[in-house]
């Protein structure tokens, strides 16, 4: 029970919960979240550092470069953060979100140079 009420704790940030809610659709870089949050990248990988220190994200360096996926043990988080992801029309926030997602150019645009593979 303590997983659960520390994942309600974490993501009740605003940003964090953005954050994991991208995830969730994809493994994603520091430079990328930050493009489609519009946030800096400092601000991100502050966030992501808290949910990585809980276990909620791994990262993975590619060259210069940290990779970001969600690492969601529990079986009922896993359909928590599932559920909203394939709601998420209902959360205007979350939609935009998904929006920018979609759209390469922004959150590419945010990357100094050329991401790997």
């Amino acid at each position: 029970m303590s997983y659960l009420t520390e994942f309600f704790k974490i993501v009740s940030d605003e940003t964090r919960l953005r954050i994991v809610i991208l995830l969730a659709q994809g493994d994603l870089y520091v430079c990328q979240i930050s493009g489609i949050l519009n946030l800096s990248q400092p601000k991100v990988s502050k966030h992501l550092s808290k949910l990585r220190d809980l276990n909620y994200v791994v990262d993975e360096r590619k060259e210069k470069y940290i990779l970001y996926s969600l690492n969601l043990k529990d079986d009922v988080i896993k359909k928590l953060v599932q559920n909203i992801a394939e709601n998420i029309e209902h959360y205007p926030v979350l939609s935009e979100d998904r929006k920018h997602l979609a759209d390469k150019q922004i959150h590419l645009s945010q990357c100094k140079t050329k991401l790997p593979g």
